[in-house]
This record gives structure tokens, C-alpha cells and sequence, in this order.
């Protein structure tokens, strides 16, 4: 049930934009009533936070045992590969500055990210008998940051900031946090 309301959620979500996507809908294209989202995740905002964390999840996991030279690849993939992901993520972290009850949502989830990467980051430094040029918490707020603000100029102009270019800012980027140890 979880994961048909998860898949139904994503693409009315996708379709629609958060705002403008209802309960109902959701529901009913996953085949249940309203109730069952709020049994499974208690509200719009709950809903919404799960998509978002389930589609992250999927990220994680192919970073983790990444090589340093496979990183920035991935990570551009991911940004031109699932821009639905990437807009609702922005839009959704738009309403969390107004929105409490987003906020509550996804804070938790944006720290755990972070935390998370930054504990990939420095067993990836480790692995690849790399020294961080700061701590691990710095170096994945800047990565979190930066993927953030990529994915948003790649939505605006996909043209010129494609995966490419993402990879490039990416591979820069991770150079600069990282270096042979002498």
C-alpha cells in the first residue's frame, strides 16, 4: 500500500506541483481513500517528505562506494536525469520558508542528508587515500548546496547547464574539498 500511494504521490506531485496536487487525487490513482495516506503518513506535508526521501534514497545508495572519480558523475545524472525530483525538492524547500508544518518535515530530512553525506564523504576520502580540506559537515553542507543550486539552473536553462556541465562544477567542486595527502 505504502509504495503505490509513494508512486501515485510522485507523479500527481509531478504532474501538478505540490500546491495544486489534492489528497483525493492521490488517493484515488493509488486505489485507495484519503484515509490511507493519512494512516501511512498523517499529512499532505508527511506525504510529500516521503517522496522526497524515498527518490534521495535511490542517490544514496548508488554514491555509496562511489569512487572519488564516479561522484560528480552520478550526481549530474541525477540532476538531469530526475528533474521532477529536483523541482519538487525546490519547490518544496520554497513552501518550508513560509510553511511550518513543511518545515518540520523537511529540516529533519535535509539533516539527515547531510549527515549522511557528510559520513560518505569521509569514507570516501579514506578509501581513496584522500585528505579533506575541511571537515566532512562543511564539505557536504557545500556539496548539498551546490547540488541544489545546480539543479535549479539546469531547470531554468537546460541547455547550456546539462549534464556536462553539472559534472564539471561537481568534479571542480569535489577537487577543491579534497587532496592527496603529502
Amino acid at each position: 500500500m505504502r509504495r503505490r500511494l509513494l508512486a501515485a504521490a510522485a507523479e500527481v506531485f509531478a504532474d501538478r506541483g505540490y500546491l495544486d496536487s489534492k489528497l483525493d487525487d492521490i488517493a484515488h490513482a493509488a486505489g485507495f481513500t484519503k484515509g490511507a495516506i493519512y494512516s501511512n503518513f498523517g499529512s499532505k506535508q508527511g506525504l510529500f517528505g516521503a517522496v522526497l526521501d524515498e527518490r534521495s534514497g535511490a542517490e544514496r545508495a548508488a554514491l555509496t562506494g562511489a569512487g572519488s572519480g564516479d561522484v560528480a558523475r552520478i550526481i549530474a545524472q541525477g540532476i538531469v536525469g530526475d528533474p521532477e525530483r529536483r523541482q519538487l525538492g525546490l519547490e518544496f524547500a520554497a513552501r518550508a520558508t513560509r510553511d511550518e508544518q513543511v518545515r518540520e518535515i523537511l529540516t529533519p530530512l535535509r539533516r539527515q542528508q547531510r549527515e549522511t553525506a557528510a559520513a560518505a564523504i569521509g569514507e570516501l576520502a579514506d578509501r581513496s587515500g584522500l585528505r579533506l580540506t575541511v571537515p566532512p559537515e562543511v564539505a557536504a553542507l557545500i556539496l548539498h548546496c551546490l547540488t541544489n543550486g545546480l539543479s535549479m539552473e539546469h531547470l531554468v536553462d537546460p541547455e547550456l547547464v546539462d549534464e556536462a556541465a553539472v559534472e564539471r562544477a561537481m568534479a571542480t567542486a569535489i577537487g577543491l574539498l579534497m587532496e592527496k595527502h603529502p
